[in-house]
């Protein structure tokens, strides 16, 4: 089993930046899948991105509202998976969560059922 812990959340201002952490422990994150969700007050947990993991290639997907503004990577040797999030805006205000799913898994990664485990989420709140 893993443990995540999602890090690195806070209040900015439109236009910041800002780097989401989630580390594992327990098992090695090059073993999963990950993800990352958001959830803003009243809404459903919405996809944001995801990395999958192909021999030595890693493949990203990215919701249409944060393409060319955030990334999601992979630091190994740290067993942390990152979501740089640049030109925050109003609108991405929501509590973040990462998530993973077995490696071999080779199902929708844009839904929140497909995920073994999850993260406690850290909140961003972007200010206008």
């Amino acid at each position: 089993q893993v443990q995540l812990v999602e890090s690195g959340g806070g209040l900015v201002q439109a236009g910041d930046s800002l780097r989401l952490s989630c580390a594992a422990s327990g098992r090695t994150l090059s073993s999963y899948n990950t993800g990352w969700f958001r959830q803003a007050p009243g809404k459903e947990r919405e996809f944001v991105a995801s990395i999958r993991s192909s021999g030595t290639t890693a493949y990203v997907d990215y919701v249409d509202s944060v393409k060319g503004r955030f990334t999601i990577s992979s630091a190994n040797a740290k067993n942390t998976v990152y979501l740089q999030m640049n030109s925050l805006k109003p609108e991405d205000t929501a509590v973040y969560y990462c998530a993973v799913v077995g490696r071999l898994f080779t199902g929708n990664l844009r839904t929140t059922s497909s995920y073994q485990y999850w993260g406690q989420g850290t909140q961003v709140t972007v200010s206008s």
